[in-house]
């Protein structure tokens, strides 16, 4: 289990079994739906913050995806922020059912970092990459630079990021989570092949989403 979700299920536990308990001595039929609904929130919160272990594929090539999810978008765009120049913006769509723990696609250094307050909407909608609330960051490797972006969604209400300007990351490591649904934006330049398709699945840390271009 992801540690940002510790304090959430270790409360809600504590309060389904309250409840659990006052339903053992008590026939009141509200309070056993009450005790039944906590139990299944709190199953489907300590679902939703599990952290399993991935298999890192090897290739220095390779660049991973960033989460778990369904490719929503992928279409030409010029990235004026940090790579200054056209390229490939590759999106992904985590649903409430997904792993939500966010993995390093590429090894390097970060050279760039932003955090922008914004709106909640659809994360599904493609104006979520620049009017929702989002981490962005910059990594500078030496064959290739990229950019992602972790972005809220309309019920996602915290992105959690471990990694600042001046991090040294490596390959599939983890360094953040966005809470309750949303999207991952990463943006290819053109010595990058795009190797995933829309409506494909793909996993965080696994999945090989591109390859540099040698």
């Amino acid at each position: 289990m992801n540690k940002e979700g510790l304090g959430i299920v270790v409360g809600m536990v504590l309060f389904s079994g309250i409840l659990i308990a006052g339903s053992l001595v008590t026939e009141h039929l509200y309070l056993k739906i009450i005790t039944g609904v906590s139990v299944l929130l709190t199953v489907l919160v300590i679902y939703f913050f599990r952290d399993p272990e991935r298999d890192i594929p090897e290739g220095a090539d390779n660049i991973l995806s960033p989460a778990d999810g369904k490719v929503v978008d992928i279409r030409e765009q010029f990235e004026d922020e940090f790579l200054h120049e056209k390229c490939t913006r590759v999106s992904i769509f985590l649903s409430v059912f997904n792993v939500h723990v966010n993995r390093i696609p590429i090894s390097g250094d970060v050279k760039y970092f932003r955090y922008q307050k914004g709106a909640f909407v659809n994360a599904y909608k493609s104006d979520a990459s620049e009017i929702n609330e989002q981490t962005v960051i910059g990594i500078e490797n030496g064959k290739c630079n990229i950019l992602f972006k972790q972005i809220a969604g309309l019920i996602a209400r915290r992105i959690v990021c471990n990694v600042r300007e001046g991090s040294t990351v490596n390959l599939g490591e983890r360094f953040g989570i966005i809470k309750f649904g949303s999207r991952v934006d990463i943006f290819f330049p053109e010595n990058v092949d795009v190797k995933v398709k829309l409506k494909e699945k793909v996993k965080g840390g696994q999945s090989i989403i591109g390859v540099i271009k040698t």
